[in-house]
């Protein structure tokens, strides 16, 4: 899924609409999380929203649409309540009814981009006392439509806007095939509010450990451990934001460095902090510490619910080895497992300093909620703000690890953060590229399975040519094998894998093609080509070897069949693959074009 702002989302060009439901008057008072009174306290302003776009691969008529989105507001709790300034100046929190309403059309200026028409509807409608703080929205094409869920933070969270998108197309289904689109009611985000207020209240240890971290900042939240600012951060203002998105690891390395952290006896995210804890120390000379926000859904039961269930901890991460930095996440999560209001009281609220530094990690693969945002090419959206702090957030799924980064642009921050976040990156992906998830040992040796880069096209093409059925069909010009290369590349489906021994020697190559398809069941098919062994390397298992690891490759990826080719005169790999239990159940047939 990609993470995205505003003013970089991909939508295609069309009539943008919004549906305006109707609201009733204000009805029962429901509690206020601190979290909500902090964000809502702020005041009421633009840019506080979060949003989902999803393109559906057919037309939808509108009415459809918005028969759909009625049945998910009528299922959550907190897309049928409304903020209102309280008498005492605090924020107070109403329940109200929703009904039908009408779209209409924003219309979108000569010259004007999607992005921005879409930008300006989102910041009139989804603020933290609009009624409601959310807005659907439609970009009508004549195949494609693209629809945008958004609402004010105050109400929603990013797994509450996948929520929002599963129930929204189940409903839409449901419309769709004539079905009334009732969806069954889950627990109220003001239900959780009260659950919370009667959890008891937090162990000295808590307090005292929450102090130590603050201490270390100035007693405020961490901050940004490198200048943002060219002169005190605390008189200069909010900036204009800079929005970095990086995809850091593919399928393949992200593959390789959860099998690192497996090896390493840790989580995923644990190894990615040891390495922000190594970059930070690097640049800074200074433990990682952070804003850290974990979610507050204990129980099952709020799986399904919409809210805001996310509180903010402290992350201090001073030793980059793995074991150490999953410490440091444990202690992170427990500090955030307690209600702040009560912690944070001594510093009269949560003191929140010019430069805080925040990170956020979201793991979409263990979520109990999934869409399919492949097919609907789904975008996390965030609002385009002025800021004067560093927001980092991490989203892993069936894709790999990105990161979307958020920081004021300054030129002291382009160079600090920009620095920060190259260090963390190259750090990453040598990680992954060095990680046991790619070795191969065998004996005394150890090798190690890499996806191809254009510069070892060379060493590929002797590879291949290294035998009489390789050079008689081998040896057109470098230039041919270079663009095929590029693309093999350019197609996620295809891993082009290379094996160097400990002397960066490449001495193995493979081809593996992941093949979706819709016979025997449906089943995805793993196809092996071009397997070749250096002379020098051959008679070791190091074939063995690399084939064990392809199977492994084809299974992470959904293949449940492994197929492959091998020339009729190549007795001894039609004997070697035989042993691996491979069948000639099929005849292989081939002409030339």
């Amino acid at each position: 899924m990609r993470l995205t702002n505003v003013a970089h989302l991909r939508v295609p060009f069309g009539r943008l609409i919004g549906y305006d439901v109707t609201v009733g008057p204000l009805g029962a008072s429901l509690p206020v999380s601190f979290d909500q009174r902090r964000h809502v306290g702020a005041g009421e302003r633009a840019g506080s929203w979060m949003a989902l776009s999803l393109r559906l691969p057919e037309p939808v008529p509108p009415d459809d649409l918005a028969a759909a989105w009625l049945a998910v507001i009528a299922r959550h709790g907190t897309l049928r309540s409304v903020f209102v300034p309280g008498d005492d100046g605090e924020p107070a929190l109403h329940q109200v009814e929703v009904s039908a309403g009408a779209w209409v059309e924003h219309p979108i200026a000569p010259g004007q981009a999607v992005n921005d028409a879409l930008r300006d509807v989102l910041d009139r409608a989804c603020t933290p006392y609009h009624r409601p703080s959310h807005r659907l929205c439609m970009i009508e094409t004549a195949t494609e439509p693209t629809i945008v869920v958004a609402a004010d933070h105050s109400h929603v969270d990013m797994w509450s806007m996948l929520v929002i998108a599963r129930d929204l197309l189940t409903a839409l289904g449901a419309v769709r095939s004539g079905r009334k689109p009732g969806l069954a009611a889950t627990p109220a985000f003001a239900e959780h509010t009260l659950a919370l207020r009667e959890r008891p209240p937090a162990p000295p240890e808590i307090h005292r450990r929450w102090a130590e971290v603050l201490a270390a900042s100035g007693d405020t939240m961490p901050r940004f451990p490198l200048p943002l600012f060219g002169s005190d951060p605390g008189t200069s203002g909010p900036e204009r934001e800079r929005v970095e998105v990086r995809d850091v690891l593919d399928v393949d390395d992200s593959a390789a460095f959860a099998a690192q952290a497996r090896e390493d006896g840790v989580s995923t995210l644990a190894l990615v902090v040891a390495a922000m804890t190594a970059v930070t120390h690097d640049l800074a000379g200074t433990p990682l510490r952070a804003v850290f926000p974990v979610h507050s859904r204990y129980d099952a039961i709020w799986h399904d619910s919409v809210g805001w269930f996310i509180t903010n901890s402290v992350l201090e991460s001073g030793d980059p080895d793995p074991s150490a930095s999953a410490a440091a996440v444990r202690e992170a999560v427990a500090l955030g497992s307690w209600p702040l209001e009560e912690i944070l009281r001594p510093w009269g609220g949560m003191p929140e300093p010019p430069g805080m530094f925040a990170i956020s990690w979201l793991d979409l693969r263990r979520l109990p909620v999934r869409v399919d945002a492949t097919g609907l090419e789904a975008q996390y959206v965030s609002a385009r703000i002025l800021t004067d702090g560093v927001m980092l957030w991490f989203m892993l799924d069936e894709t790999g690890l990105h990161l979307r980064c958020r920081y004021p642009d300054t030129d002291e921050a382009r160079r600090h953060v920009g620095a920060w976040l190259d260090a963390l990156v190259s750090r990453l992906r040598a990680r992954a590229r060095a990680s046991v998830g790619g070795r191969l040992r065998l004996g005394g040796r150890t090798y190690r399975v890499q996806r191809a880069t254009r510069a070892d096209v060379p060493a590929l093409v002797a590879l291949l040519s290294d035998d009489p059925i390789g050079r008689a069909r081998e040896g057109a010009e470098l230039a041919r094998y270079e663009a095929a290369y590029d693309a093999v590349a350019h197609d996620s489906s295809h891993y082009l894998a290379v094996v160097r021994d400990e002397d960066e020697e490449i001495v193995g190559t493979m081809q593996l093609t992941i093949i979706p398809g819709l016979s025997r069941g449906g089943t995805t098919r793993l196809q092996i080509e071009g397997v070749r062994i250096a002379p020098g390397a051959r008679g070791h298992g190091l074939g063995t070897a690399m084939l064990a690891w392809a199977h492994d490759h084809g299974r992470a990826r959904g293949a449940t069949l492994a197929q492959l080719t091998t020339d009729l005169a190549r007795d001894r790999a039609r004997a070697f693959y035989a042993r691996l239990g491979y069948q000639e159940s099929h005849a292989g047939l081939k002409r030339t074009l």
